[in-house]
């Protein structure tokens, strides 16, 4: 796993993300995620090989890609996690964790995430701004909707790590691009706009200036619009979830045999789905017992 400077002591490890960490010393770093459960030997073994053992973790958000390894870290070193109250929270159990898995039966998330089950040391204040942990000053900027208690961090070095509140350039034309609120992610996105930092770290591979920022935001806003539009546009007439799903996986080629991925599949567009009932675009009626998502009564009468 390939290490780079961004700016000052802010650096990344280049794996299946980019997981930044703050170099305190030649010696001691602090995490700003810890990636994959997977790259936990490559990440550690880059970490050593610079002559660095992490001091902290500074985490973003309880998905399995960005705190697979906080708990091997946390036991190993004795170091501190820090997280803010809805994402510890999420850790705790088995159970907690299917909420945002979702469709997965208990047993798989066990089977498949039980590396992100720990309890973090220190929860992260609920208000933005300065932030001392493990020796060194930090800023935080709350940024809910991906995930209910998603942080970005900004180092002292003045480079803003934005996780997965904002998509990079490579990741623009993701078909079903995951938030658990739409429109809580689309306000926080607002939320970075004038932002002072000259330097951004996005998770999944993207480094941008201060100018770049505000192009990629208008992008990212356009892009989920975009994808709840084309998803209306599938629903012409009430239809249940399981209906919307196949009209979405064929209308995006979405294709699998893997059955957790096809119920990843379900979640994400799940989410598109209440975005467009909360927005007006849809309407929920019940018939039988059974759920209905369809254009609302005004216009289905108009048509």
């Amino acid at each position: 796993m390939k290490l780079s400077q961004v700016k000052g002591n802010t650096w990344v490890a280049e794996g299946m993300e980019l997981i930044p960490f703050y170099k305190l010393d030649e010696h001691r770093c602090i995490l700003l995620d810890t990636g994959l459960l997977s790259e936990r030997e490559e990440l550690e073994g880059a970490l050593l090989d610079q002559g660095l053992t992490p001091a902290g973790i500074l985490c973003s958000h309880a998905h399995v890609d960005h705190c697979g390894n906080s708990g091997y870290f946390q036991q190993k070193y004795r170091i501190p996690v820090a997280l803010t109250a809805p994402e510890a929270a999420m850790c705790q159990n088995v159970l907690t964790l299917k909420c945002y898995f979702l469709t997965l039966s208990p047993d798989t998330v066990e089977r498949e995430s039980a590396c992100m089950i720990h309890t973090p040391d220190v929860i992260l204040p609920p208000e933005d701004g300065p932030f001392s942990f493990a020796g060194a000053e930090f800023t935080l900027i709350h940024t809910p909707g991906h995930s209910a208690g998603h942080v970005c961090t900004v180092t002292p070095d003045g480079v803003c790590y934005l996780a997965d509140a904002v998509l990079s350039h490579e990741l623009l034309g993701a078909k079903l691009p995951y938030n658990l609120s739409q429109a809580m992610a689309m306000d926080s996105r607002e939320k970075l706009r004038g932002l002072p930092y000259d330097t951004y770290i996005m998770a999944h591979h993207g480094v941008c200036t201060g100018e770049e920022l505000p192009h990629l935001l208008d992008a990212n806003q356009s892009l989920i619009r975009t994808r709840a539009e084309e998803i209306r546009a599938l629903i012409p007439r009430p239809m249940t979830l399981s209906q919307i799903d196949a009209a979405v996986c064929a209308y995006y080629q979405l294709f699998t045999h893997k059955p957790n991925r096809a119920l990843r599949f379900e979640r994400n567009i799940r989410f598109f789905v209440e975005y467009l009932v909360d927005r007006g675009l849809l309407e929920v009626r019940c018939r039988g017992g059974v759920a209905l998502y369809g254009p609302p009564s005004s216009q289905a009468a108009a048509q």
